[in-house]
């Protein structure tokens, strides 16, 4: 049995399309819900169709501190741990669909590992190199490599990265989130979004290693605000850091800038039709990377390593935090401007071909 294991938006997003495809084409999953994530992730599964979770094992409000994750993390683990015959079904031989970098990657890896599944990971190989950018998820990624069977790598680089640990890679050639951003591509946004008539530019932080550290963050809205004078924001507030700037003072700096308006997380469909409408984006996010790479969307990082390849050095930069390098970019912003991304062979096809194939061999 093929069994997909996930718990944030973000894994949502990206293996929707493998789902959709389970789906269209009769094949019976199991989606398994950690409750890693709860905001909008009954709105996401409607923008694209995906069936209700089988199994949830933690119903609640989002975890977004470290005290709710070490305590999610416990509870999960047990509810596993006791409920193993139920939450797969009573199979024995699956494989395991787990995406990513989260700690629900982990926790799927290693209860997949137990229950003595074939670990796949979607989204395999990525790297930063670089253990404390990004900080937890470098480090989660290479244990999740130790514990996998079939890599499902989105791209030669990708699949580099992978030469030292054992077991069946397939290179996708690109990300299932080319695919997400393909099935909403042609869906019109809610009359209700509202689209600002003058230029503006997305900005979406959310990181660990940003919000944490206070000189980082003051920096960031620092430069946030310079780059008000000159184009409007539109600043979309995470939980995570709409805390850490209420905990800061910052907030108050951000709400009475006239040029820098701040909005709720929309889902996803409402986000990529702001980003489709924006002039660019400032970001910490690998995925707004990815999905400004196939869109041809400028993207400027905030971040000082990324694990991603995708369009550095055409559309992207990665800032590094130099106020030369953000300037650059935004004064001349226009000329990083580049063609939507078309493929062939959608990855999602790639990898649900694989599976099915591997999950008749193992049953």
């Amino acid at each position: 049995m093929i069994h997909i294991f996930l718990g944030t938006k973000a894994q949502l997003i990206k293996m929707a399309p493998i789902m959709v495809l389970l789906q269209e084409r009769s094949i019976d999953y199991n989606f398994i819900f950690s409750g890693q994530h709860q905001d909008t992730i009954a709105d996401l599964r409607e923008n694209f169709g995906v069936k209700e979770p089988d199994v949830i094992l933690h119903k609640g409000k989002d975890i977004n501190s470290i005290p709710k994750m070490l305590y999610w993390l416990v509870k999960v683990i047990l509810v596993s741990l006791f409920n193993g015959r139920k939450i797969w079904q009573k199979d024995r031989k699956g494989i395991v669909l787990n995406h990513g970098d989260t700690f629900s990657t982990l926790l799927g890896s290693l209860l997949a590992k137990i229950y003595g599944h074939k670990n796949a990971h979607v989204e395999s190989g990525l790297r930063s190199h670089n253990i404390f950018h990004p900080f937890p998820e470098e480090l989660t990624r290479l244990a999740v490599f130790t514990l996998t069977d079939i890599y499902f790598a989105p791209g030669d680089w990708a699949l580099k990265n992978l030469e030292r640990y054992k077991g069946l890679k397939v290179n996708t050639q690109c990300n299932t989130l080319y695919d997400a951003l393909q099935s909403i591509s042609n869906k019109p946004p809610p009359m209700s979004l509202a689209i600002p008539s003058e230029p503006f530019a997305v900005v979406t932080l959310h990181r660990f290693e940003n919000l944490y550290d206070r000189k980082k963050l003051e920096e960031s809205i620092q430069i946030l605000t310079d780059i008000s004078e000159t184009m409007k924001l539109l600043f979309i507030l995470h939980s995570p850091t709409k805390r850490k700037l209420e905990a800061t003072g910052l907030m108050e700096k951000l709400a009475t800038n006239k040029n820098i308006e701040l909005r709720p997380r929309y889902d996803y469909m409402n986000f990529i039709a702001l980003i489709k409408k924006s002039e660019y984006v400032i970001s910490d996010g690998g995925s707004n990377q990815e999905e400004c790479y196939y869109l041809g969307k400028p993207c400027m990082l905030f971040r000082n390593a990324t694990e991603r390849k995708e369009g550095l050095g055409e559309n992207c930069i990665l800032s590094k935090f130099k106020k030369n390098e953000i300037l650059n970019f935004t004064s001349n912003h226009k000329s990083f401007v580049r063609p939507s991304i078309s493929l062939e062979i959608p990855p999602s096809e790639i990898i649900l071909e694989k599976t099915i194939k591997l999950s008749n061999r193992v049953t």
